[in-house]
């Protein structure tokens, strides 16, 4: 995995703890914002190689910071996960819209996440 950050951008705390805990077994480098605005600014000063980004957040949502992102011409390349628990086919073509690479819902599958993750970070 060498050094491909991977930021973790959800507003609770036990999503955020027990991502991190799952990527970090794998041996993936994460960092963590609580909120949308958080998850921008974190966004840019780290430059990870892949966002996992909730949708319902306060500040700005995930589709607000997923659309931000692949707008600047600088961030473009940053993968964008939504990982949500908003799983209607209209969250997810409007997730799409937003720029998202990948759509996955909560709850996910711990192996399918990290085998999306492993093709992301190579």
């Amino acid at each position: 995995m060498g050094n491909a950050l991977i930021l973790l951008v959800d507003d609770e705390p036990n999503i955020r703890e027990t991502v991190s805990f799952i990527l970090e077994m794998e041996g993936f480098p994460v960092a963590t914002a609580e909120d949308g605005e958080d998850g921008l600014e974190k966004i840019r000063a780290l430059r990870p190689v892949v966002v996992l980004l909730d949708a319902m957040m306060p500040k700005r949502d995930g589709f607000d910071v997923c659309r931000t992102v692949k707008a600047d011409p600088e961030l473009a390349g940053t993968k964008i996960v939504m990982l949500t628990a908003l799983g209607q086919k209209a969250d997810q073509e409007k997730g799409h819209a937003a720029g998202a690479d990948y759509y996955v819902t909560k709850p996910f599958d711990e192996e399918e996440l990290l085998a999306l993750l492993r093709r992301l970070t190579v």
